[in-house]
């Protein structure tokens, strides 16, 4: 009796041991991420009746949360009020960034924290003659009021990105304006435009694709 308690002992401690060796090998995910990007430059030449548009994208990276000079390493492009991701093919426009990586886009309508997860939605991608997300006012992320020539972003759009290298994030456009400003007058409107702000969340666990924080 008293060597088969021991045994029995002897198991128990054995199989608590290796549960524990077995958690202790799971990866320790990192911190779902939750930032805001301010006045990430998105400056253009021609454009309404001067030429041609062009001039090069300023590129961000989730991973680091900042303006990139990387060929590669980078998710979103901005020129004006064109955003480009990295995946797909060239659009055609001038002096765009060489897609390298598997970026896409899916558009969603809600409000930013209804946007839980990045599972099962269909990613778009850049291709010839349109981006992943639609240029022009109404069809993407922004309106234009012709006659206050003001810039808003569309209420309720949400656009989840999957970044170049495979990971998640949700983007929520706020301004186009210096600073973000909640009063838009006309002199903003004609010298302080082409500044992105937008808040976002960003899952950097590779395979993970929940867009909430914990």
């Amino acid at each position: 009796m008293k060597i088969s308690l021991k045994l029995f002992t002897l198991l128990l401690i054995s199989f608590v041991f290796f549960s524990c060796s077995d958690d202790d090998d799971s990866p320790e995910l990192e911190a779902v991420e939750s930032k805001t990007a301010s006045n990430i430059p998105a400056p253009q030449t021609g454009g309404q009746g001067q030429g041609e548009i062009s001039g090069e994208f300023t590129k961000f990276s989730f991973e680091t949360g900042a303006v990139t000079t990387s060929d590669t390493e980078w998710d979103l492009a901005f020129r004006g009020t064109s955003i480009a991701v990295n995946g797909g093919t060239a659009t055609g426009t001038n002096d765009e960034p060489t897609r390298n990586g598997n970026g896409g886009i899916a558009i969603e309508t809600g409000t930013f924290a209804s946007v839980t997860s990045a599972d099962g939605l269909t990613f778009a991608q850049d291709a010839d003659g349109a981006y992943a997300i639609p240029a022009g006012s109404d069809n993407g992320w922004y309106n234009y009021n012709f006659m206050t020539n003001i810039l808003s972003p569309i209420p309720g759009k949400i656009f989840v990105v999957r970044t170049h290298d495979g990971k998640y994030a949700k983007v929520e456009f706020l301004s186009y304006y210096r600073d973000a400003p909640s009063d838009i007058t006309p002199d903003i409107a004609q010298n302080d435009l082409r500044f992105y702000t937008f808040q976002y969340v960003y899952n950097p666990n590779e395979g993970e694709t929940s867009l909430t924080v914990q």
